[in-house]
């Protein structure tokens, strides 16, 4: 990676001054690569996006912290007006590069911290809302839910995705342990945890090679799921993605899908305007 200036993590603006200038600096690595999905968003988040959102045509979606635009795309096909932002200007001219040909998606740049900002977008006029894969890009989560609260309708539903808090943090590692018992060699594989309960913002890499370090914002569930019921939202579903035990990405041992198939690195959540 490039040889960055760090910032101070412990410090909310520093630490959200860092992560704008790393998305900007990675939007076309990130793009290059993600193009319309991999993975995690084909197996794991879009079909439980698609059954928890229940989406019916003509509804008016917004896509919060949008990245490149893949989930507003496949919004749009199912027959819906998608409102998106992020709030990197280099991810948002790729989404709109991509998107050519779609008039049903209207994108902005905007702060998700921001929350006068977002509410731009209008009060009352979603019917429903998504943030995958982002809320732990984000310094503060507080203004966003705030203005999605505002922002949907009377009993509009929020679905969002994440690392899974408890077993895809930045302070869990996948180990592999082998012994002799028995007579038999045995490897077991599994997750250590060595922090959870405490926020934690810790430099990583979503993908290798990438330009540059991203920050994770790491929040325990009554924390993340508290900030959400603050805002006036109850949760109605939840689901833990995982990969299969022949999944393509066992083949490689400590990755996610075979050895892990029982361990979820993703965690999706429903939540409605109590």
């Amino acid at each position: 990676m490039g040889n960055f200036g760090k910032r101070d993590l412990d410090d909310p603006a520093s630490a959200h001054a860092e992560t704008h200038e790393a998305w900007e600096t990675n939007a076309a690595y990130w793009d290059d690569r993600i193009g319309e999905g991999n993975d995690f968003v084909n197996h794991l988040i879009w079909p439980a996006t698609e059954r928890m959102l229940a989406l019916a045509r003509g509804e008016r979606v917004l896509d919060a912290a949008c990245g490149n635009g893949l989930y507003a795309r496949r919004l749009a096909v199912l027959g819906t007006e998608v409102v998106a932002f992020d709030f990197s200007a280099a991810l948002i001219e790729r989404a709109r590069v991509r998107t050519k040909g779609q008039a049903s998606i209207t994108y902005h740049v905007l702060d998700a911290t921001d929350e006068a900002a977002l509410l731009t977008l209008g009060p009352r006029s979603f019917d429903a809302a998504i943030c995958q894969m982002a809320l732990f890009d984000i310094s503060d989560i507080r203004p966003l839910m705030q203005a999605l609260s505002q922002l949907l309708k009377p009993g509009g539903r929020l679905v969002f995705s994440l690392m899974h808090p408890c077993f895809n943090n930045p302070s869990t590692t996948h180990t592999a342990e082998q012994e002799d018992r028995d007579g038999e060699i045995v490897t077991t594989y599994a997750m250590k945890v060595y922090g959870y309960l405490g926020p934690v913002a810790r430099r990583g890499a979503a993908l290798r090679g990438q330009p540059r370090a991203q920050v994770y914002f790491h929040r325990s569930l009554q924390t993340l799921l508290g900030i959400c019921f603050e805002a006036g939202f109850v949760m109605d579903a939840l689901e833990e993605p995982g990969f299969s035990p022949d999944h393509p990405s066992g083949k490689n041992g400590l990755s996610w899908g075979g050895n892990f198939s029982e361990i979820p690195p993703v965690l999706m959540a429903r939540m409605r305007l109590g």
